[in-house]
Parts: C-alpha cells; sequence; structure tokens
C-alpha cells in the first residue's frame, strides 16, 4: 500500500499544488515544529500536566510530620470584697511552644493516593500527547488549506484572464458581424462570475492564513506541497487499526485514568480502617510581672477506631466504584472511537488516491475539450457559449484536483493521528522536544519550597 501511494504522489509532482521552495519557503515539518513549541493549547496543556505532577508530593505529605509553632498570651482579673475590703490581682502568662504530629498509619490511605496521583501523573502525559496530536493535525491542515486557497485563487484568475481575452475577441467579432450581440453578453456575464469567484477566493485565503496564523504562531509565506512522512504510514489497514489499539495517547491516557479512579477507591476504603499517630507538644510558660515560669513537653499516641460516619464514607466508596465503572466504559468509548476514526482515515486515503487519478485525468481530457472547441468556434462549428461551458468545466476539474490533494494530505496525517504516531519523536520535527518527565522528577520528592521548577 505504501509503494502504491508513494508512485501516486511522484505522479502528482507537477500538479498545481505545488510552489517551488524560496529562500523564505516554509517547509510543513518546519511549520508542524513551529505549532508544536507555540501553540497555546499545548501549553496551556502543558502547565495542566505540570500542575498535575503536584499531586504526587500532595499525597505523599499525609505521611509527612506537621510541625507548627505557636504563641499565646492570656491575662486574668480577680477581684473579691473581704471585711478589710476590695482585694484585686492580675496575672498575665505568656506561653510559647512547638508541635509536631506523625501519621504512623492511615489505612494505607497515603499509600493509595500517593499511587492514584502517579496514575493521574501519566493520564495527563497522554493527555498531553493526544492535545498535541490533535493541534499537529489542525497544523497540517491549515498548512493545506492555505496551500488549497492559493492555488483556486491562482485558477480563478487564470480564468478572468482568459474570459477577458474572449471578451475582447467577442466584440471584436461582433464588430465585423462574425458574431451576435448574445454572445458578447454571455462572455460578460461568465467574466463577471468569474471576477466574483476571485473575490469569494481571496476571502477564503484570507481566512485560511488567519487560522494558520492562529495555530503556527507566524505568517503563512512560502509554503509549498510536501509529504516527508510516507514511510511513517501503515502497509495495511490491519496493521493501522493494531497500531491505535496499541499506541494511540488517548486510550492510554484513558486506561491510567481507571487506574487512578481504582486506587481512589481503596483510599477512601482506608478510612474505615483504624487509624495511629502519634503528637508530641513543647510549651514554656513565662508570667508577666511575676517569677512563676513552667515548662511542659508531652507525647501522646492515638489510636482511632472508627465506627460509624453516619454512612458518608460508604455513600462516598460505592460513590467511587460507580466511577472506576464508568472509566472502565470509557475506556471501551474511546478504543471505538479511536477505530472508527482509523477506518475514516484510511478510506478517505484511499478515495482521494483515486479521486486525484480522476481529476488529473479530467484535467487533461478538458484541456483537449477546449482547445478543440477554441479550434472548431474559428471555423464556425462551435458558439461561444460552447467555448465558455468548456472552459468552465476545464476550472471546475482543475479545482477539483486541488482539493483533492488537500484531502488527501490532509487524511494521511489524520491517519497518522489516529495511530498514535503524530508527535515530534514520530515525525523527526527539528525542535527542541517537551520532557514532561524532568519536572515530575524535579518535584516528586520535594518537601518544601514555593517556586517552581522554572524559577517562577
Amino acid at each position: 500500500m505504501r509503494i502504491r501511494l508513494f508512485h501516486i504522489w511522484l505522479s502528482l509532482a507537477g500538479t498545481s499544488l505545488l510552489a517551488v521552495p524560496t529562500a523564505q519557503a516554509e517547509s510543513i515539518t518546519e511549520a508542524l515544529a513551529s505549532a508544536y513549541w507555540n501553540n497555546p493549547t499545548i501549553n496551556a496543556e502543558r502547565a495542566r500536566t505540570r500542575a498535575n505532577d503536584e499531586n504526587v508530593p500532595i499525597a505523599k505529605g499525609g505521611q509527612r510530620p506537621q510541625i507548627s509553632a505557636f504563641s499565646e498570651i492570656d491575662g486574668t482579673y480577680a477581684g473579691a470584697r473581704t471585711r478589710v475590703g476590695r482585694q484585686e490581682d492580675t496575672t498575665s502568662d505568656l506561653a510559647v511552644g512547638l508541635q509536631i504530629q506523625q501519621n504512623l498509619f492511615d489505612g494505607f490511605q497515603t499509600r493509595n493516593a500517593v499511587r492514584g496521583a502517579e496514575a493521574g501523573v501519566f493520564a495527563s502525559r497522554f493527555a498531553l500527547r493526544s492535545t498535541v496530536q490533535d493541534v499537529l493535525r489542525d497544523g497540517a491542515e491549515a498548512y493545506m488549506n492555505v496551500l488549497r486557497d492559493e492555488a483556486i485563487l491562482q485558477l480563478r484568475r487564470q480564468n478572468v484572464e482568459f474570459l477577458n481575452e474572449q471578451l475582447r475577441a467577442a466584440e471584436d467579432r461582433f464588430e465585423v458581424g462574425e458574431n451576435t450581440r448574445t454572445d458578447v453578453a454571455q462572455t460578460r456575464a461568465a467574466l463577471s462570475q468569474a471576477q466574483s469567484d476571485v473575490a469569494l477566493a481571496e476571502a477564503n485565503l484570507v481566512a485560511s492564513r488567519a487560522i494558520y496564523r492562529q495555530i503556527i504562531g507566524r505568517e503563512a509565506n512560502g509554503l509549498f506541497l510536501s509529504f516527508p512522512f510516507r514511510n511513517n504510514l501503515p502497509n495495511s489497514l490491519s496493521r493501522a487499526l493494531a497500531l491505535g489499539q496499541e499506541e494511540h495517547p488517548s486510550i492510554v491516557a484513558a486506561q491510567y485514568a481507571m487506574d487512578a479512579a481504582s486506587f481512589d477507591v481503596k483510599r477512601i476504603e482506608g478510612e474505615l480502617l483504624p487509624t495511629i499517630s502519634v503528637n508530641g507538644t513543647a510549651q514554656k510558660t513565662i508570667g508577666v510581672g511575676r517569677p512563676e515560669n513552667s515548662e511542659v513537653a508531652a507525647i501522646t499516641g492515638r489510636v482511632s477506631v472508627p465506627l460509624y460516619q453516619g454512612g458518608i464514607v460508604s455513600a462516598r466508596v460505592r460513590q467511587a466504584k460507580e466511577i472506576l465503572g464508568q472509566r472502565r466504559i470509557e475506556v471501551d468509548i474511546v478504543r471505538d472511537q479511536v477505530r472508527a476514526l482509523t477506518v475514516a482515515a484510511w478510506g478517505t486515503v484511499e478515495a482521494t488516491n483515486a479521486q486525484i487519478l480522476a481529476a488529473t485525468a479530467e484535467v487533461r481530457a478538458s484541456e483537449i475539450a477546449l482547445s478543440g472547441v477554441i479550434e472548431e468556434q474559428r471555423v464556425g462549428q462551435r458558439t461561444q457559449l460552447d467555448v465558455l461551458d468548456a472552459r468552465s468545466t476545464l476550472v471546475d476539474a482543475e479545482v477539483n484536483r486541488v482539493v483533492a490533494q488537500r484531502d488527501r494530505i490532509v487524511a494521511a496525517f489524520a491517519l497518522l493521528a489516529a495511530i498514535g504516531r503524530l508527535d515530534a519523536d514520530a515525525l523527526n520535527l527539528p525542535v527542541q522536544r517537551y520532557r514532561a518527565e524532568a519536572h515530575y522528577q524535579a518535584v516528586k520528592d520535594k518537601w518544601s519550597g514555593l517556586r517552581t521548577p522554572d524559577g517562577r
């Protein structure tokens, strides 16, 4: 299959979408590299992934000591009336101290919370990969849309030039009595329609350039047709389906989300188990204005056995189990979605190959037909309307070929996304890779610190 696609690609090297690269040309590989690093949707997802990394040290905090210092001051006034008169006493105490609390056993809540957070980290990483795939696919589509609209605009302008020549010729023939006013009017009507088509093509190109700027991060200049990722395409539909089920990041993300839900069930169940903790307190009390001072230190061990919590924990366990069941179903849903996307992309690639060949043959036949109609018109065997109709057929065929070429490349990128191979590594994009693992390693065991690893 891949070899056949390659030969089809080579056979179309001279078609209307292909432009000669200039010094400021930007290949589709360079455009995707720009989107990979600059696209705000990808960067926002990276920030979300970094935020999810912090769930691991948050969960680990359940088995780390809680230390606090405290200070308190109190004043007491006492007054009484006696036989000798009224007696009053005012005292003030200042207390400072340190308190430490350490959990020794919490029903495995912390252990399961950490494992769930780690599963969530991996789920967010593969969700990031899925977002990257979506953006790169959109970037490739935006690239091809600009190329398509540029080619269509060029065809529309060429059609206006042709019809201008036809109008001048029709007016000249009318002056010498070789045709009628109807022929001139028909040509002018066709020219007006062609000028309208140019205006529409220009508007479409402006819109496509704006979307390109939004996704890629810079203006579309010097784009040209190329597809250097032919070897990344699978050889058969069965191979594509197997790769999609094994490697698509959305499936892997859903599986990790299911694992996180499983650990969440165990964590909540741990709230029904006994907990053991130890508290340590050291306090010094200073009497203000009097010599009495005191120091106190205490260590307290505590065992807590939950008996009944109003049914709240039981309900949360049942809720978590239902969520786990939902996550399992979602894995199957994502698998079916990936399979459908793969089959659809494969079918589109196959269909557009045939469409390109048919459109190319139609263009060649229409060119021959137009030349023949023009020659026959010169000897009086064809009318001006026949020439206009033949020209319209040729333009439509050329536009169809351009659209089919665009659809073929977009479908190929959709197929790469469906099998999970539309990323910087698989495409070998010339850009520095974002490594989510680096941030995770920097924060997973942090005990303190307010600055992020990048210094914010």
